[in-house]
């Protein structure tokens, strides 16, 4: 019998999404016999304790006996139990030094800890994750901050709505004055994401070329990626290999669709050897933007607006490109930005829906049955003899705190 654990969410502040449902542990339970599901009861979460226990499902305060523990975000050091295998977002793999002594502490106490943000196919693809619903909320605020800065309509918060189907049914009152343009850049989980949001609202998408070269009389979008805003320093030509290769020899071109943009929705992932979409300096001479709804939230970095990230509760700031500083976002010639660093958490429990379908159809047979894919293999940044697992030895002069 493999005892599963679904530990209690412990940072601050506090999030509401959980791995699995109550009724995705029901699932879990049926097509896995030899897998028990214990929950640890929690306060917080978006689906309560006496949820999972009506199905059946067991609530309690001790998940010692477990082993197997699955959360979400990072696991507090003194809720870490030795001798198990934990999956989380940890947040380290990248060297994050506000991370390093929760790894430090992971390896002392013999644990196997598998990140969901490093569990791939071979090839790289991610397998798992919350972009999706990143973008899906991310674009609904785009629109909402859109709606606040012209005046011209208001949407409900995300975090108010009860569930994804009473925000969507917001999105009706989104009215879009004739011409306006939104660009949307990004083709991952994130952007998709976003898509689906996009097709909800009353309009049209266009090809990056026609949204560059006519003029338009409804509200129209174009989608673009690396290739349309990025382009060889030399000649201007691009290749899409040599770009993820060596992005440093190009330089950014995005300047002509934001020059002409009502609304900017940022979804692209960012490599920091990438140029920046737009400077500082680029956005001194824009007179069109209004809003940018940055939900890859890279600050101080690629989109040069985003200053800083944003909370739930306060979603939008001002950024004056004149003074180069923070504003009042309603002022004219401030953009309104909408930077919240944890979109998923407004929608926890359509969010943790979607996240629990992925673990059950990704990740859950390599985990329970055999990792014939090395799945679990290449996410185990530690195993349970305390040392780094060898894809990750690299991370050695980070936990010494040398780099």
């Amino acid at each position: 019998m493999i005892k599963l654990g679904i530990i209690r969410e412990g940072k601050v502040p506090p999030d509401k999404r959980v791995p699995l449902s109550p009724q995705q542990c029901v699932e879990v339970e049926k097509k896995y016999p030899a897998v028990k599901i214990k929950v640890q009861s929690s306060e917080i979460r978006a689906f309560k304790d006496e949820e999972y226990a009506k199905l059946g499902i067991e609530v309690t305060d001790d998940i010692t006996d477990c082993d197997i523990i699955i959360g979400v975000k990072e696991v507090n050091i003194e809720d870490l139990i030795p001798n198990k295998k934990f999956l989380f977002f940890s947040h380290t793999f990248k060297k994050q030094p506000y991370n390093r002594d929760l790894l430090n502490a992971i390896i002392q106490k013999n644990i196997q800890l598998i990140d969901y943000e490093v569990m791939t196919e071979k090839n790289g693809r991610r397998l798992i994750g919350f972009g999706r619903y990143a973008g899906i909320v991310g674009c609904y605020n785009g629109f909402l901050t859109y709606g606040l800065k012209t005046n011209t309509y208001n949407l409900k918060p995300a975090n108010q709505c009860e569930d994804r189907k009473e925000m969507e049914g917001e999105l009706s009152k989104v009215k879009l004055p004739a011409g306006t343009k939104v660009v949307l850049t990004g083709k991952g989980r994130v952007g998709k994401g976003a898509r689906e949001i996009m097709k909800l609202v009353d309009i049209q998408e266009v090809s990056p070329e026609d949204y560059l070269s006519k003029e338009f009389d409804h509200a129209v979008f174009t989608h673009i990626d690396v290739q349309h805003y990025n382009e060889r320093k030399t000649d201007g030509g691009f290749d899409k290999a040599e770009f993820y290769d060596d992005p440093s020899i190009y330089k950014s071109s995005f300047d002509k669709y934001l020059s002409i943009s009502d609304m900017y929705i940022a979804c692209h992932y960012w490599d920091s050897k990438a140029p920046f979409l737009f400077t500082r300096e680029d956005v001194k001479t824009n007179d069109s933007l209004k809003v940018v709804a940055d939900i890859s939230c890279d600050i101080d970095g690629p989109v040069a607006s985003t200053i800083r990230p944003s909370k739930i509760s306060d979603p939008i700031y001002g950024y004056n490109p004149a003074s180069e500083s923070e504003d009042d976002f309603a002022k004219d010639n401030v953009i309104a930005v909408m930077a919240v660093d944890n979109l998923p958490c407004e929608l926890p429990k359509d969010a943790s829906q979607d996240f629990g379908g992925e673990l059950i159809n990704n990740i859950f047979d390599s985990l329970f049955v055999e990792d014939t894919e090395g799945i679990i293999y290449r996410a185990s940044e530690t195993t349970l003899d305390g040392t780094l697992n060898e894809p990750y030895k690299y991370l050695e002069a980070y936990l010494a705190g040398k780099e």
